[in-house]
Parts: structure tokens; sequence; C-alpha cells
């Protein structure tokens, strides 16, 4: 018996749902990145992007455990020397909570060419509403 691997003929990506209002943000990113990644298929293959679309909507509204609103810092570096940048979980919440969901999923995919590709499938929304009626997408229970 030989292997199956997926072709990008086979692959058929479907749109999803998600309400990410009191939900963990680990949790949450974590069940979304399988479903990006494809690996709840059964013709998953590691070097192919078999995922379907993630529409992610409440992302202002999203849920930390323990100490981390207080505690939890975003770093980033400007290209200059010395210049990193400190942002407070709370700052960020305020000014873009939609990077939150984004950050958190991009540390669960591949670190590659596959995972930015994989990356452009997410669509995070701090709010309700979302432009992406006409693909009817699912709804997904996240728990």
């Amino acid at each position: 018996m030989r292997t199956f691997s997926a072709k990008p003929t086979d692959i058929q990506q479907d749109w999803y749902i998600v309400d990410a209002e009191d939900v963990v943000l680990g949790r949450l990113a974590s069940q979304i990145a399988q479903i990006l990644r494809g690996k709840h298929k059964p013709i998953y293959t590691p070097h192919i992007d078999t995922g379907d679309f993630v529409i992610v909507i409440n992302a202002d509204k999203i849920r930390m455990t323990g100490k981390k609103t207080e505690a939890k810092t975003y770093f980033h570096h400007t290209g200059y020397p010395g210049s990193w940048r400190n942002t407070s979980y709370r700052d960020m919440l305020e000014k873009h909570p939609e990077r939150i969901v984004e950050m958190a999923v991009k540390g669960m995919v591949p670190h590659n060419r596959l995972g930015r590709k994989i990356m452009k499938k997410l669509k995070v929304y701090a709010g309700t509403e979302h432009p992406h009626k006409a693909q009817q997408p699912k709804t997904l229970e996240i728990k």
C-alpha cells in the first residue's frame, strides 16, 4: 500500500466562523491552528495546505486565565539598534484586539512559507460584523 499524498486539486476548503466571546485564548488559538492547517481532515498532508478558512469575531472579548491580563507583554523590534518595543496586554486589547488572536495562532503554525500561506486564511474582527457572509461560513463551537 502506498502513502496517500494530497494534491492541490484534491483539496476542498470550507469557511468556519468562531465566536471568541469568553473563550480562553490558548484553547481558541490551538483549535484554530489545527483547522487552518487541515489536521482535522483525513487527506491531511504535512507539506500541502489542506486547511480551511477561519473567521474569528468578538476578538475584543477574549478571556485570559490567571494574572496574564496584568503581566503579559508583547514585544517587537523596529529594525533599528536598541529599539525593542513593549506593549502590555491591556493596551493591545484596547488598540488592536485582533492582533492578540493573530499572534497566538501564528505561534502555533509552521514558521516557514507554508505557515505564511496558512495565516492568510485567518480573518479576525474585533466586533460581530464581518464581510464574509457570501462564503456562508459554518459555525464552529470552541469549548
